[in-house]
């Protein structure tokens, strides 16, 4: 059972992260909270928040900074849009040893460094009905 505490971010894949910031910031008024390279999954990440104290909502933007990265060859294929949704757990690799042991098809059987130090792993779109899931433990859940 993943068990989420809740979701973490929203997932969307764009060509250029700067071509996005007057639709986040202008036209929905979402807060720039920065941008970092992943370089071992080929990806420029930036996060908005839009929302109040409590009730945020984070978008994780994902740029393609190599032609062979998983985001490069989603929006080849799909386009710009909408990638995965990631929720937030404990204790991820306890959450993927059970996933995996109740039959759950898996992307990533162990963690791998994600965006501000956390680990994340995703499953297989297939195994939750077409939507790439990422599971997302903190970097402060395991500091």
């Amino acid at each position: 059972m993943i068990q989420a505490q809740n979701i973490n971010h929203i997932g969307i894949a764009v060509r250029s992260l700067e071509d996005q910031r007057t639709f986040y910031e202008g036209v929905l008024g979402a807060r720039f909270e920065g941008a970092e390279e992943v370089s071992d999954q080929g990806v420029r990440v930036a996060f908005y928040v839009l929302g109040t104290s409590g009730h945020e909502v984070r978008l994780e933007l994902l740029e393609p900074t190599k032609a062979d990265s998983p985001i490069a060859k989603y929006i080849e294929k799909n386009g710009e849009g909408m990638h995965h949704v990631a929720y937030t757990v404990t204790d991820i690799e306890s959450r993927l040893r059970e996933l995996r042991d109740a039959g759950i098809r898996l992307i990533d059987e162990t963690p791998r460094k994600g965006a501000h130090g956390a680990k994340i792993a995703f499953l297989h779109p297939k195994a939750s009905n077409g939507v790439l899931t990422e599971l997302c433990e903190p970097a402060h859940a395991h500091a």
